[in-house]
């Protein structure tokens, strides 16, 4: 199929990717990767007053952007998708320094949005700490036998940010009480009672549970006094 004599976005520069290895019809080069049509006939860059610019490809937006707002001159490079026949972005043609200053400012952006990402970890790993720390004397609160660094614990891995756990529930948010026996009731069931032992021996979760159900009660009843310690 021969490039067409009309380019598919009338009164704008474009420039065509050809497939067809064609010659410049002024000097003759060739064969054309990339050629502009002057009444029909092919011309390469250099004699369409183009050569000094850069080809940028598709895929960056803001680099594109960028760069088109940098340059004086820019020209969209299109190739013809011969499946879907018609005219699809390849590009754009920029000036060299334009193309520089764009990356620069594409870059400083990337550079605060390192630094942004950075507060926000920092911001996030505080929130946390406070939550978890907030979580703690809830559970001391409720269960002031609990060893300090048994309630931390649980704490910690009941409110780890993104797990589901309950303490990222909307109820263990708000330190409900239900939340943090919640949290409290299954640290004793994995860490202090065989109950992970059942499961694996191929216990139904239901009956593993009512198998360790007397020894959960009996932790959290002596965690409820001050100064005991369960395991």
């Amino acid at each position: 199929m021969a490039l067409p004599a009309t380019p598919p976005s009338p009164g704008r520069l474009v420039v065509f990717q050809s497939r067809k290895g064609k010659r410049c019809a002024a000097c003759r080069r060739g064969p054309l990767s990339l050629l502009v049509l002057e009444d029909g006939a092919p011309r390469c860059l250099a004699c369409a007053d183009l050569g000094h610019l850069v080809f940028l490809p598709r895929g960056d937006t803001a680099l594109t952007r960028r760069s088109r707002e940098e340059s004086t001159l820019s020209v969209v490079v299109v190739r013809f998708n011969r499946r879907k026949s018609r005219y699809e972005r390849q590009g754009v043609l920029v000036e060299e320094a334009a193309l520089a200053r764009a990356e620069e400012r594409c870059l400083a952006d990337a550079e605060a949005r390192r630094r942004r990402r950075a507060r926000d970890a920092r911001r996030r790993t505080a929130e946390d700490e406070r939550f978890t720390a907030a979580f703690a004397a809830g559970i001391l609160r409720l269960f002031p036998g609990c060893p300090a660094e048994r309630a931390a614990a649980i704490a910690a891995h009941a409110s780890v940010r993104g797990s589901g756990r309950v303490g990222r529930s909307a109820a263990g948010r708000a330190l409900s009480d239900d939340a943090v026996i919640s949290a409290v009731v299954a640290a004793v069931r994995h860490v202090d009672t065989p109950y992970d032992q059942l499961l694996m021996a191929g216990v139904p979760r239901h009956e593993a549970r009512r198998r360790i159900a007397p020894a959960v009660r009996g932790a959290l009843r002596a965690w409820r006094e001050p100064g005991e310690d369960v395991g």
